[in-house]
């Protein structure tokens, strides 16, 4: 990047109150370094977000550009930041709200029954929008990571187990009694993982409702504390780790779609058979908020 100042046309935008700051870079000409994002991303002085969405073009953009050859029409890649300036492998909310930001600014096209593919570092994800305008996002196979940390944090009377599943950013979610246990949690700073993750993870706290299931759907309740963001309002790939989680502990007969409330909002998540093997999906809003320039 060019050592002069440079302005940017940007725009915030959130899906149930996990925010990004978006922009269009079809040219390659950002390259935002740590503390650019810190600055854009910080609540006092910047923009303010939990991460930082690029739309870079797939073909530019060496570490995406060979996921052109299986998908030729993914031409725009998120290049997704978290707050902290570290990369991550994907965003459920952040390529929700990426999404409709192509779609508003004319960068791409997609209407009900279209898809939408969109090159991001856990691979090609298909982005489709119901005749409601809620975006659904289909994040591929999931796995159990086999990493199952104690977790530890402020407001627990001892260290809670965790199951570890990858979708396909790592998480660790843990199961709580009651609304009382999730409420007291002091996510102000990082919760302590035994043993720690090679690369971090996304912790998810999660509270079942009762009933569990209404009408053949399950319900949930989750903060989240987001590696390299801290707490946030919404964690995409956060719920559907949750929903996940509820599911493998319900049983047998649990169901496969999912409401997982967070303080920002509702989301749904749902999980499908495909040739390949399980899949899951997220849907829920995205609000564009405001559009403005500043210097980097």
């Amino acid at each position: 990047m060019a050592s002069h100042t440079q302005r940017l046309s940007v725009t915030k935008g959130h899906g149930t109150g996990n925010d990004f700051v978006v922009f269009a870079d079809p040219h390659d000409e950002y390259d935002l370094t740590a503390t650019q994002v810190q600055a854009l991303t910080n609540r006092h002085t910047g923009i303010g977000g939990d991460g930082i969405l690029r739309a870079a073009k797939t073909a530019d953009s060496p570490e995406v550009a060979s996921q052109l050859n299986d998908e030729p029409a993914a031409e725009w890649f998120m290049d997704y930041r978290n707050a902290d300036g570290s990369l991550a492998e994907m965003c459920g909310n952040g390529i929700r709200v990426f999404a409709d930001f192509l779609v508003s600014t004319g960068l791409a096209q997609l209407s009900p029954g279209e898809t939408l593919p969109i090159a991001t570092r856990s691979g090609v994800r298909d982005v489709t929008v119901s005749a409601s305008g809620h975006y659904q996002v289909d994040l591929g196979r999931w796995r159990l990571s086999g990493d199952d940390p104690l977790v530890h944090v402020p407001g627990l009377d001892v260290p809670r187990p965790s199951l570890g599943i990858t979708v396909p950013n790592p998480h660790a979610v843990v199961i709580l009694a009651d609304t009382d246990e999730l409420d007291s949690l002091d996510l102000s700073s990082l919760p302590v993982l035994h043993p720690e993750p090679s690369e971090g993870a996304n912790v998810e706290f999660v509270v079942p409702h009762d009933p569990l299931v209404d009408d053949g759907v399950g319900r949930i309740r989750m903060r989240v504390f987001e590696r390299g963001v801290g707490e946030t309002l919404s964690c995409g790939t956060g719920a559907v780790a949750a929903a996940l989680a509820a599911r493998h502990f319900a049983g047998d007969n649990a169901p496969h779609q999912w409401r997982v409330d967070v303080p920002g909002g509702s989301l749904a998540v749902r999980m499908f058979p495909t040739e390949e093997g399980e899949h899951v999906s997220l849907s829920g809003p995205s609000e564009l908020v405001f559009q403005t320039e500043v210097a980097i």
